[in-house]
């Protein structure tokens, strides 16, 4: 038979390119937030994306189309969403937001967290 091959691990110590841009300042409702997206991993449907994301202190509008898994290294943020619901979270701590969530996000502290994105099927 044929060899098999195996994918290679990502490891998100090896270094990549990183994005640097303000937030969109349309969605933006307070601060000038700063965000660093460091994406380490897309799959070849480019449908699931893994990475390490930062942002300094702000607060803005965010609409989930997208699944996300964040796992906060550093800094504190809060989620509200537009029904009142609201999340505050520290370091170590992990959540995920669905997609449909609707509402706003805040980086009470400069802030550095893992991401797992699935983008969400028609």
């Amino acid at each position: 038979g044929r060899a098999m091959t195996s994918p290679r691990i990502i490891d998100f110590r090896e270094p990549v390119a990183a994005a640097t841009a303000p937030v969109d300042p349309a969605r933006v409702l307070a601060g000038a937030p700063v965000a660093t997206t460091a994406n380490h991993y897309a799959d070849p449907a480019n449908r699931f994306f893994a990475g390490v994301w930062s942002s300094d202190r702000g607060r803005w509008r965010i609409r989930y189309t997208e699944h996300e898994f964040c796992h906060l290294i550093e800094g504190r943020v809060r989620l509200t969403s537009v029904d009142g619901g609201t999340w505050e979270f520290g370091p170590g701590d992990a959540w995920v937001i669905p997609a449909g969530f609707d509402g706003t996000w805040e980086t009470l502290e400069p802030a550095r967290k893992h991401y797992a994105i699935h983008e969400a099927g028609e």
